[in-house]
This record gives structure tokens, sequence and C-alpha cells, in this order.
């Protein structure tokens, strides 16, 4: 009987420090990339009825601020974010090419639809149509990095 209880508990313990996770390889990231882009978000070829006016921008700005501020900063460059560092998988600056070289309808898809299993939530039901096509003339112009603080919420 201890014996099956020692044999358990090495077992268990051997699996416990098994399941440290560590950052993705390059093949990975680009498999992982290449699928988000090309199999997983859809929208590929749907365009913003919105025409990037500025008043079209300080909406999308301002809609932004309510809702992305928590994980992505208030320049989308994951400005003041405390935990940005410390999540898996990484919380992307949205001024990086990656998330950049979406198209416009690709990334509407993705503020409504989430990405799973990532933390990226869906907005759908939450943020309204033009609200959405805002916040994507926003990303595609962001404030340069810093540029616009730390958010609120992360002041205290």
């Amino acid at each position: 009987m201890r014996l099956a209880a020692l044999l358990s508990a090495a077992i268990i313990s051997a699996g416990l420090a098994g399941c440290k996770a560590s950052s993705p390889s390059k093949l990975e990231t680009m498999t992982v990339t290449f699928a988000e882009h090309h199999i997983f978000v859809g929208s590929v070829k749907q365009k913003n009825p919105l025409p990037a006016t500025t008043e079209n921008w300080a909406d999308g700005k301002d809609a932004f601020s309510h809702y992305c501020v928590a994980c992505h900063g208030m320049d989308g460059q994951n400005t003041g974010v405390p935990f940005v560092d410390r999540v898996s998988p990484p919380v992307p600056s949205l001024a990086s090419e990656d998330v950049q070289r979406y198209t416009d309808g690709q990334l509407k898809w993705i503020l409504d639809n989430g990405i799973r299993p990532s933390g990226m939530p869906g907005s759908k039901g939450i943020l309204s149509d033009d609200e959405l096509w805002s916040i994507v003339i926003f990303l595609r112009r962001l404030p340069p990095a810093g540029s616009q603080g730390v958010p609120e919420m992360y002041t205290h």
C-alpha cells in the first residue's frame, strides 16, 4: 500500500513538472500564424463600408478605449498593461506586422468572434457594426507607442 502511494506521488510529481509552459518555437509560431491568416479567420474579402475619415478614426479610438484598452493599452501597443508579458499566448501589439497583414474584413471578423484559445474575446452583440468598422480604421492608423499613456484602470 505504501509503495503504491509513493509510486502515485512520483508519477503525479513527474507529470506536474512536465506541465510547464514554454515559448513556442519559430516553426510553431509560423504554423499558427499561417493557419490564423488563411484557415481560421474568416471574411478575408469583406471590405470596410466606412471611409477612413478623421471622424471615423476618432469614433474608432473612442470605441477602442471602452472595449480594448484593458489588454491592448490606449495606443494598441500594450503600453501600461501590467500582465502583457505574463500570458500565453502573448497579447500582440496591434501595430505588429502580423496583425496589420490581416485584411479589414478579417480584423472585423476577429473583433466579432474573438480568437480561441487565446484570451481575445468576441464582441458580437456588444458593439455595433459601425463601432467595429471604426475600430478597424483606428487599428490601421494607431498612435505612436506610449503616446496615449497608461490605461486609467492601471494607475491606482
